[in-house]
């Protein structure tokens, strides 16, 4: 089968960037003296650096870059708009609102976890308003009601940084929305795990679906697929896994675009194919993109939101001119 070969090749890709996240970055590891300091009695320095920071910095990647690369495929064969992408919901900025209001009434300092579960209370409140704008307009109402969702959520924001109480508030805010796997720990694993488990399994779900989509909606609806039903699993799904992994890492973009955008020429353009590689890629994307940012030495490190879109950004633009030079 065509392409039977580019998901197992990416997948033991993504197995060799892993290990490499684990050892590089601005204090590089011998594997020798990791090994030597997990076998030792007491915990050592390499040791903790890989297990209490690396590690989980590297799940979390996977896990957010394999969330963005499906849905971003899921939502391109839903709206058959090559341009899609996960924040074409509400869901993205929703989850950010949150993650800011936590911020701005002081949550944070009380809790540690009160801006990823705000933020995940804000994506599923940004994918409800959505949908209920949206359910009975069909494809294009739902694609605008993610926008205007959007729009609000950004103005919101934008009012929070305004009115920030004071500037340590406004930067932690900014901070936050450039988006970062910087000091991610296992609690932050734990608490996305669920939500985009379930919400990635109601992705793939849908294959089918989008499968019979490509041919057209009335075309689908001969084929016995329920459209409301489907735009439900995707809107629902879309919510609890993407809300979930920005709710934690903050807003990163271009990945659930470009993913799928590279694996469609070698999977013949089928939708139900694409969901798969997609995932794999994104995960490996992201990850690359995060280690890349631990080895850029220009002060600060780089936030990973922001060297995501400054790399996506040139990508947009080939693809927009690619679509104008073949459209009719």
């Amino acid at each position: 089968m065509r392409g039977s070969w580019l998901t197992p090749v990416i997948i033991v890709t993504l197995a060799v960037v892993f290990v490499m996240s684990l050892l590089i970055g601005r204090v590089w590891l011998n594997p020798l003296q990791i090994v030597h300091d997990m076998l030792a009695p007491t915990p050592q320095l390499a040791a903790l650096i890989v297990t209490d920071l690396r590690l989980p910095r590297a799940v979390l990647a996977c896990i957010v870059g394999a969330t963005l690369g499906l849905s971003g495929a899921v939502l391109q064969g839903l709206t058959r708009n090559p341009l899609a992408e996960p924040g074409l919901l509400g869901v993205s900025a929703g989850a950010s609102l949150g993650a800011v209001i936590a911020i701005y009434f002081g949550m944070t300092s009380l809790f540690e976890m009160a801006g990823p579960v705000m933020g995940l209370v804000g994506a599923l409140a940004a994918s409800a308003l959505t949908f209920a704008l949206g359910r009975n307009g069909g494809t294009l109402a739902l694609i605008l009601a993610g926008t205007a969702v959007s729009g609000l959520a950004a103005a919101l924001i934008a009012v929070a940084l305004n009115l920030a109480p004071n500037p340590y508030a406004a930067y932690e805010i900014m901070t936050w929305l450039m988006g970062s796997l910087a000091d991610r720990s296992w609690n932050n694993v734990l608490l996305v795990l669920p939500f985009v488990s379930i919400g990635c399994a109601m992705l793939f779900y849908t294959s089918k679906g989008i499968d019979a989509l490509s041919l057209g909606e009335i075309q689908a609806q001969s084929l016995g697929i329920d459209l409301r039903r489907l735009r439900v699993l995707v809107v629902l799904g879309t919510a609890l896994a993407v809300g979930a992994t920005t709710s934690v890492t903050g807003a990163i973009g271009f990945i659930g675009l470009v993913a799928p955008h590279l694996v469609r020429p070698w999977v013949g353009h089928h939708p139900r194919r694409i969901l798969l590689p997609a995932a794999a890629l994104g995960a490996l994307l992201l990850l690359s993109a995060d280690m890349a940012t631990r080895l850029i030495r220009i002060g600060p490190e780089i936030k990973l939101g922001v060297f995501t879109s400054l790399i996506g950004t040139p990508f947009f633009f080939w693809l927009v001119i690619r679509l104008r030079r073949t459209s009719p």
